[in-house]
C-alpha cells in the first residue's frame, strides 16, 4: 500500500484496467474506500446516490451477464454499482440536517431556506424530465472519488458504461424501482496487467478560454 502518492500521481497513473489477480481486496481498504466515495461533492447536499457492493460470485456471474460477459465480473473480487436516486430530494432528510447543526455548518434559518430553495430546484427539474441526470452527475463525481482512493491504496480499477440497466437492476434487486438507476458499474482488485498509457489529446485542444470555438 503507498501511503505517499499525490491526488496528481494518482490521477497520471491510474488506468483502467479489465483483469485482475484472484486476491481478495482487504476488508479495511474496501471500507475506506467507500466512505472517500461518501465524502464526494453532492449538489444541494443531497446525497442522491447509493452505491451496492458485490463481491458474492452469484452477484458477479449475474453482473458478468449484464455485461455481455466481460472479464472485470468475472475476474475482479469486488463489482461495485452506483446507483442513481431520482426521488432522493422528496425522502425526509432531517438526518442531513443534524450532521450540518452537529459540525456547526448550518444554522436553523440557513436550513429553512435551504430546504425550501433546494425543493423548488428540484421541483423545477421533474418538470423539465432532468431528475434522472442530475442524480447520475452526483453518483460519477463518487465514483471518481472512489477511482482515486483506489489509486493511492495499489488498486486498479475500470469504470464499466457497457452494461443492460435493467439487468444490472435486476441483479442487484431493484428491477421493480422506476426511481432508480445506474450511473456506472466499477471493478476493483489488484491488477493482473499492466496497462500503458495510450495519452490524451494536448490540452491545447481541448481546453478552451471564455467560449467554445465556432469553426
Amino acid at each position: 500500500m503507498n501511503t505517499m502518492i499525490s491526488v496528481a500521481e494518482a490521477i497520471r497513473t491510474r488506468r483502467t484496467v479489465r483483469h485482475y489477480r484472484p486476491d481478495p481486496v482487504p476488508a479495511a481498504a474496501l471500507e475506506a474506500l467507500l466512505a472517500l466515495a461518501m465524502e464526494a461533492p453532492s449538489s444541494w447536499n443531497l446525497q442522491d446516490r447509493s452505491i451496492v457492493v458485490v463481491t458474492e460470485p452469484a452477484g458477479r456471474e449475474g453482473l458478468a451477464w449484464a455485461t455481455g460477459g466481460q472479464p472485470q465480473p468475472q475476474e475482479a473480487p469486488v463489482l461495485l454499482v452506483f446507483v442513481a436516486e431520482t426521488q432522493a430530494w422528496q425522502d425526509d432528510r432531517g438526518d442531513v440536517y443534524d450532521h450540518a447543526r452537529r459540525n456547526g455548518a448550518w444554522n436553523e434559518e440557513f436550513i429553512a431556506g435551504f430546504s425550501a430553495a433546494s425543493t423548488e430546484f428540484q421541483q423545477g427539474l421533474a418538470e423539465r424530465g432532468l431528475l434522472r441526470e442530475y442524480a447520475v452527475k452526483d453518483a460519477m463525481i463518487a465514483a471518481a472519488y472512489v477511482m482515486l482512493a483506489a489509486t493511492e491504496l495499489g488498486l486498479a480499477t475500470s469504470p464499466m458504461n457497457g452494461w443492460e440497466e435493467d439487468k444490472v437492476k435486476k441483479v442487484i434487486g431493484i428491477a421493480d424501482r422506476p426511481d432508480l438507476s445506474i450511473a456506472l458499474l466499477m471493478s476493483i482488485g489488484y491488477a493482473a496487467e499492466q496497462r500503458p498509457h495510450p495519452g490524451r489529446r494536448a490540452v491545447e485542444r481541448t481546453v478552451f478560454r471564455e467560449t467554445y470555438p465556432v469553426a
